[in-house]
């Protein structure tokens, strides 16, 4: 069956010749979204320039205009994709009369609905699944994500902890306990849920309850 092309690829033949950078950018464009589509359906080490290029409606040699190779390619994936999301954890302090915990809350329902249930969810579960075989590609997303989001929680506990929001300093040596829940419906969400459907919301509530302690209710 033939690959359909993607909305980018449509959207390039139907459109009227432009600047020439314009165009180099659309192209751009659809090469990401189609490296997107093959990374999600293969796995990386599956994965061929080949597809990529025949999905996003281009020569094989116009993906080398833009990206060195294919690990290239996939780091690119997940700058546009994944790091936007995470820089907004790191992108400052609560507003005037909000708690940490809303701060974290708002980040993490955000997470969990362009994530968990999204082809982003499936990117993080690429890189569970193959980044030991691939050091390269799990260094890098160490850099670009890993290291950002537990800077960004550390800086949330440490904030808590001076407010009195959080009691157990502790906490402040494992930023990694702040985000797991959001990190577990990522994987649920791929093996467990039509066996048992989780509600990540509700999950990530209590484990904040545990954090911070219970709402009080008027």
């Amino acid at each position: 069956m033939a690959r359909q092309p993607s909305k980018t690829v449509r959207k390039l033949a139907e459109k009227p010749v432009s600047n020439r950078a314009e165009r180099a950018a659309e192209r751009r464009e659809a090469i990401i979204e189609a490296a997107m589509y093959e990374f999600i359906a293969r796995g990386f080490a599956a994965t061929r320039l080949d597809d990529v290029a025949s999905r996003a409606g281009v020569a094989k040699g116009t993906i080398y205009l833009h990206f060195k190779d294919k690990e290239a390619l996939f780091e690119e994936l997940i700058r546009t994709a994944i790091v936007p999301l995470v820089n907004r954890l790191a992108s400052g302090p609560p507003p005037v009369g909000g708690s940490v915990r809303d701060m974290i809350e708002g980040f993490v329902r955000t997470f969990i609905h362009e994530v968990t249930t999204t082809r982003r969810g499936d990117i993080v579960r690429l890189i569970v699944a193959e980044g030991p075989r691939f050091p390269d590609i799990a260094d890098f997303y160490y850099r670009e994500v890993v290291s950002k989001g537990l800077a960004g929680m550390r800086a949330a506990i440490a904030l808590g902890i001076a407010r009195g929001e959080i009691r157990n300093k502790d906490l402040a040596q494992f930023p990694q306990i702040l985000i797991a829940p959001a990190l577990i419906a990522v994987i649920w969400q791929s093996l467990f849920s039509k066996h048992a459907p989780l509600d990540a919301i509700e999950m990530f509530r209590v484990h904040l309850d545990l954090i911070f302690g219970e709402r009080r209710t008027t």
